[in-house]
């Protein structure tokens, strides 16, 4: 549809955060203003008053990047083809470069001040919203470079291009998507009625739609592999610029998260690849036992399991239903959420595919759907619905500079959300069938989840240490590479279509490195909590506090008080047993 046919209940309301084009503009002035102000504190900080001074105007800044930002990239994701909005997107950007780079100086010049200075700064009452943040900034005093150093790699950023920005444009609006025939007529494929045609009981019409989208990114994958090759490199010289040893320590690092927690987790997943291959043959054998394709890995195995396809009112509702165990108050969000502005609903013409939960500090979180009538598409609505109430009660606990909580707790909430949905269905279904295909659904939530995205996160490794070998990252190199991994991940009894050695160049997480294994450390951790809560209830006060906790401390740390230590066997032993006997019950199900 195009955007004007849509109902506005189903649109969510931006002008919550900036209430018009002119308004921005207003804003756009003030933080512009910011510049010269934010450049004249550079060698000053050593001075009490003054420090306190200058975060509050850097926090200030940050408050009006943030929420120009927001606003401008939302609306261009609502509908890219709009130009004023585009362009808008631009010039926030822009302006976040002149900011940064005037204030680049504030991690170096405070790292160098002595350890006394800063301890009484962090004891200082009036310096509490800073106080962890200054603590990250000693701890990360060796990774800190001179002021000029500082200032020369800030705008090493914006000279080396923004490639998540390129694979963007190219995603949503350069990809030759082919007419796809159906009993209805041809429809186009598109990134949001992609996962409908893997659902078709016609073989036929997967295959199609397959080769038809996989197609079109091999029709760019040389312009696709030449724009990520460009992000790693830029991503290694940046490590290696601070004197990192590599990408992967500098993302756990920034995130303040041991390194055990990496390699537990991938520890656990090869001594389980095995349970991975059984259930891939145990889908071979319930499609017929023919050869089973990529493209048949997300049709259901249960022929009449009643896959759920609901209006948006009723997928919601029943989300509501799943997510009662976290209390009346969380109830009470939900229905604000969903009547509130909060959620943009439908895909339109030249929206961003996909699903997201973002928004500026001071408005309240907002959610991007492209909802269609699949069971996916209901458990996204509890998944984006969980990261905006993390960011709902972090955003009303703290104030800016502790609220926003770092990436590796982010896909926490999320999943503790679908979780619960589907703990939900599978004790209240009463239609074996259909608690066949729930159980199937839990299942390759392991799959997608916790085997498929270490999986990335493993290609992620090979093409960072590739490169950081001098070997070249070509279209070939990558591909192949990847198609080794596939056949590793999911074993002999799927047929491994050449197509899928180009499923790494429709990441759009390849630009952001090293963030996909916290999907698999995520679900880990969602298991851990759902199942402290089912066991006993009163540990929902021991979640809500880690929803409020923000960015008050490490992740890592903020994790472990909600019980959930990822740098020990424990949770994915927990999380590995939990697969391997909801395995069990749908083998002997099925």
């Amino acid at each position: 549809m195009k955007r004007n046919e849509i109902a506005d209940k189903y649109k969510w309301k931006l002008e919550h955060m900036v209430p018009s084009d002119e308004e921005w503009e207003n804003l756009f002035a003030q933080a512009a203003e910011l510049e010269p102000k934010l450049a004249s504190y550079e060698g000053k900080l050593g001075d009490k008053k003054t420090l306190k001074e200058f975060l509050d105007l850097n926090e200030k800044a940050d408050l009006l990047l943030g929420k120009l930002y927001c606003y401008a990239r939302m609306r261009r994701d609502q509908d890219g083809s709009v130009q004023k909005y585009v362009a808008f997107t631009d010039r926030a950007m822009m302006l976040i470069g002149k900011l940064y780079t005037a204030a680049s100086y504030m991690n170096s010049e405070i790292s160098s001040l002595s350890e006394e200075f800063l301890g009484s700064v962090i004891a200082d009452k009036d310096f509490e919203p800073y106080d962890f943040m200054l603590k990250e900034i000693v701890r990360s005093k060796k990774y800190i470079l001179s002021d000029k150093e500082e200032r020369l790699l800030s705008m090493a950023t914006q000279a080396t291009g923004n490639y998540m920005e390129t694979f963007t444009t190219i995603n949503n609006m350069e990809l030759p998507m082919p007419m796809i025939k159906t009993e209805n007529g041809e429809v186009r494929l598109t990134h949001g009625n992609y996962s409908e045609f893997l659902d078709n009981p016609d073989s036929k019409v997967r295959e199609t739609a397959f080769k038809g989208l996989y197609g079109a990114y091999k029709s760019l994958i040389n312009t696709i592999a030449s724009t990520y090759a460009g992000s790693v490199k830029k991503d290694n010289f940046f490590a290696k610029a601070r004197g990192y040893d590599d990408c992967l320590q500098q993302s756990l690092f920034g995130d303040n998260v041991p390194m055990d927690v990496y390699n537990e987790l991938i520890s656990a997943v090869k001594e389980n690849t095995s349970v991975m291959h059984r259930y891939m043959a145990l889908r071979k054998k319930a499609l017929g036992g023919g050869d089973m394709h990529m493209y048949d890995l997300f049709i259901p195995i249960v022929k009449d399991g009643g896959e759920l396809k609901l209006s948006y009112e009723e997928a919601y509702e029943l989300v509501i239903k799943g997510l009662a165990p976290l209390g009346e108050e969380y109830h009470g969000l939900l229905l604000e959420a969903r009547d509130g502005g909060w959620i943009d609903v439908f895909e339109n013409e030249g929206k961003r595919s996909g699903a997201y939960s973002w928004g500026s500090y001071g408005t309240h979180p907002y959610v991007l759907l492209n909802y269609s009538k699949t069971t996916h598409d209901i458990f996204t609505i509890a998944h984006e619905l969980g990261h905006a109430m993390h960011s709902y009660y972090s955003n009303k606990t703290w104030g800016p500079s502790k609220a926003q909580y770092q990436i590796f707790v982010a896909e926490v909430a999320s999943t503790v959300n679908e979780v619960f949905l589907l703990k939900y269905l599978i004790s209240t279904v009463k239609d074996k069938e259909f608690k066949k295909y729930l159980l199937s659904y839990y299942v390759d939530m392991f799959r997608t989840t916790l085997f498929r995205q270490t999986m990335f996160a493993e290609f992620e490794k090979i093409a960072h240490d590739m490169d950081l070998e001098g070997k070249p990252l070509t279209m070939s190199t990558l591909s192949d590479k990847y198609y080794e991994l596939n056949k590793k991940y999911y074993g002999d009894a799927v047929f491994h279509d050449d197509e899928i050695r180009y499923e790494w160049a429709r990441i759009p997480h390849f630009y952001t490195a090293f963030y996909v294994y916290k999907y698999a450390t995520g679900l880990t951790s969602a298991i851990n909590i759902v199942k402290s809560i089912m066991d006993d209830p009163k540990n929902l006060e021991r979640y809500k506090n880690f929803l409020c906790s923000g960015g008050s401390d490490s992740p890592y740390v903020l994790l472990k008080n909600a019980g959930v230590d990822l740098a020990t066997k424990t949770p994915y032993e927990v999380a590995m047993k939990e697969f391997n006997e909801a395995l069990e019950l749908l083998e002997k199900e099925m």
